[in-house]
């Protein structure tokens, strides 16, 4: 009786932790609400285990990842030019998201999941054109989030 409740508790408490991740989808538009080539919206705060789909609403997006601005241990990617892109981030930390070819536009987003434990260095990355500007706010956001939950 005690192993066949043990077994129940151990595959309730699984059922419960893969129900409880969620799916967010970030639209990659040639205009929005931000002006011209964004991802909407350009911060996602989400938790290990979510996931996050890339959804391309214009011919010629992607999403990849800025060297340097994902947590350590995690492996970069690139998303094919105007296709559908989903994945399941496990890691804490920040990830810095761009599309390859309107990153010098700004075309940028800010993931955060979990602690954003690799702050610091995440901030510390050079960015080229309109993204520096774009990530100005992303930033603030995830300060904004650590001094509300201090």
């Amino acid at each position: 009786m005690f192993a066949k409740l043990t077994v129940l508790t151990a595959a309730a408490a699984l059922f419960a932790s893969v129900a409880v991740a969620e799916n967010f989808e970030i639209l990659m538009l040639n205009k929005g609400e931000e002006g011209a080539m964004v991802f909407e919206p350009a911060f996602v705060a989400a938790q290990p285990g979510d996931t996050i789909t890339f959804i391309p609403t214009d011919k010629g997006h992607n999403a990849e990842t800025i060297k340097g601005m994902f947590p350590e241990g995690f492996d970069k990617f690139k998303s094919k030019l105007g296709k559908e892109f989903s994945i399941t981030l496990d890691l804490e930390g920040l990830y810095g998201i761009k599309c390859t070819p309107h990153y010098g536009m700004g075309m940028v987003a800010l993931i955060q999941v979990g602690e954003p434990v690799n702050l610091e260095l995440t901030e510390a990355v050079k960015l080229k054109g309109k993204a520096k500007k774009r990530f100005a706010p992303l930033f603030e956001q995830v300060t904004t989030e650590l001094a509300a939950a201090n």
